[in-house]
């Protein structure tokens, strides 16, 4: 009967050995707080001191458009060292090519001068042997004009070339009578050969027949070769 009495007080008994736990916080929980915090002051310290300060949207904005300008720059000198690099692989090619036609040159200058060699070897000699040779020529009647082409050699033997005239006398036939005249000089230069051609004009109605050149060292000087060839 008495347990079970309502106007009583309930008594609880502590647990024999104690009465609630207390909880404590580890020492490690509070030195790995103490490092974020420390990480985390100097990380700002370290931000606001010596890195560079944080930029604003629009700041960053402007970073990007400077950035897309860079490489559109950057594009665009890649396309222009592309075109420098083919113009110079093309100039390369156009050099070896000159390089090649210059060789081709070479060779036929020294075949002309092989064949010129032989020339002056087989065309007849001048009879009165001269300083100045009138090796060959030919004279034609043109038109009232006397066409001519004269070959002049020279020996070569070093020194300044020849400079001088050559003169062209004219014999031939006007109105049923023989007729001599004397055409103007003309300018001549070679160091080994020159080949003289031109045309100068005849008197109205004269027909030359026969043409004797005459080489001097000036007008009116010393003569230094001479011959005496038909015309047609």
């Amino acid at each position: 009967m008495g347990l079970f009495r309502r106007n009583g007080p309930v008594v609880f008994e502590r647990h024999a050995y104690g009465g609630r736990r207390s909880r404590s916080v580890p020492p490690w929980l509070l030195w790995l707080l103490a490092g974020i915090a420390a990480g985390a002051g100097g990380l700002f310290y370290v931000q606001e001191e010596y890195l560079p300060p944080r930029l604003t949207p629009a700041e960053s904005q402007q970073l990007q458009a400077r950035v897309g300008e860079l490489e559109a720059e950057r594009q665009r000198l890649r396309a222009a060292l592309a075109r420098a690099t083919a113009e110079a692989q093309s100039a390369q090619t156009g050099s070896e090519r000159l390089t090649v036609e210059l060789a081709d040159a070479r060779q036929s200058i020294e075949r002309l001068r092989a064949d010129l060699a032989l020339f002056d070897e087989v065309l007849p000699p001048d009879p009165r042997g001269g300083a100045v040779a009138v090796r060959a020529a030919k004279f034609t009647n043109q038109d009232g004009r006397l066409a001519y082409h004269v070959l002049l050699t020279r020996e070569r033997k070093g020194g300044k070339p020849f400079a001088g005239t050559m003169e062209l006398v004219v014999a031939g036939e006007r109105g049923g009578r023989n007729e001599t005249i004397d055409l103007g000089p003309v300018e001549v230069s070679l160091a080994g050969y020159q080949h003289v051609r031109g045309a100068l004009p005849l008197p109205a109605g004269f027909a030359a027949r026969q043409v004797t050149v005459r080489v001097l060292d000036r007008t009116g000087g010393t003569l230094q070769g001479m011959r005496v060839i038909n015309a047609r």
